[in-house]
């Protein structure tokens, strides 16, 4: 599980770089027919891609945070699962001990 969520923000990543490759190649493109001057299109490639940054920001720190919930709800859930199946144990073994007993009893009845 550990390894796709890694796998996933690896991927997610790789779109950043793309994006920034892609938004600057539509920039210089504009300035290429003349559409903004190369001042402009640096400003405003710059913008985007902070603009991309902050959003990849806010969408990992959401993921982590999911995720911290995520585990640790697992965490509360397995504590309370692993509780409940010793306390399963523990019955079973009364009753082991009770059935040994009366076992025991019922042995020296008839062989005593």
């Amino acid at each position: 599980m550990l390894d796709l969520l890694k796998k996933s923000l690896m991927a997610g990543l790789g779109a950043v770089v793309i994006t920034r490759d892609k938004i600057r190649e539509g920039t210089r493109s504009l300035v290429e027919e003349g559409k903004m001057s190369t001042e402009e299109a640096e400003k405003l490639a710059d913008e985007l891609v902070k603009s991309g940054e902050r959003q990849w920001d806010e969408l990992n720190s959401k993921f982590q945070s999911s995720m911290r919930k995520w585990s640790d709800n697992a965490d509360v859930e397995n504590k309370k699962e692993i509780q409940d199946l010793k306390a399963r144990v523990e019955l079973l073994e009364q009753r082991l001990g009770l059935l040994e007993e009366s076992h025991r009893g019922a042995s020296e009845a008839v062989g005593g």
